[in-house]
């Protein structure tokens, strides 16, 4: 609960993740795909909303932060875009219907405490042979940093959260590693479902 209301209270002013640019790995996908249905979880101010829509997407874009919501809308009205936006969470997508050809996360899954549930959910939605870009920061190695705080200890992807994800039968198209802004290493997955 404390964990929302920070996330929220950060789009009172401008949060650090919230660059307003849309990244070029979605604008690869968007170039090498067809449009169709895709879901934007953890959407926030609705960047990457507006991109897709502006590309013929039909988006759904969902983020537990009231007021990243409500920023989302007025940037997308002011856009001129068409797109459903709602408050809602990644691992229970109440009133969310499939099937979507794409599911765009930046961000959420590495921070979502119940991964098995965000999996459960992803699977319901998301059309058979659609895909799943997502982007996440790896958790921090605690004999490298010297330190190991709780956030560490609950954000960010592991070996066995890639595991979760194979195990569950999503396809590993490509990985881009890499470093996120605050040197972090991150890195763009691309799976599909079978």
């Amino acid at each position: 609960m404390l964990r929302r209301l920070n996330f929220n209270l950060w789009y009172y002013a401008r949060p650090p993740w919230d660059s307003g640019i849309s990244p070029p790995e979605l604008f690869d996908f968007i170039a090498n795909h067809p449009a169709g249905r895709v879901i934007d979880l953890g959407c926030g101010t609705g960047t990457n909303v507006i991109t897709l829509a502006q590309h013929g997407w039909q988006v759904t874009g969902i983020d537990f932060a009231p007021r990243a919501i409500q920023i989302a809308k007025h940037k997308t009205q002011k856009a001129s875009v068409k797109a459903v936006l709602q408050v809602g969470d990644a691992t229970n997508l109440k009133g969310i219907e499939g099937p979507f050809d794409l599911a765009l996360d930046m961000g959420c899954f590495h921070g979502v405490e119940n991964r098995a549930a965000y999996l459960t959910e992803l699977d319901r939605i998301l059309a058979s042979g659609g895909y799943w870009l997502m982007y996440g920061f790896f958790k921090p190695d605690p004999s490298q940093t010297g330190r190991f705080d709780k956030l560490s200890a609950s954000s960010g992807l592991a070996a066995a959260d890639l595991d979760l994800i194979l195990a569950r039968g999503f396809r590993l198209l490509s990985r881009k590693d890499g470093w996120d802004k605050r040197e972090r290493q991150s890195a763009w997955f691309l799976y599909q479902k079978p």
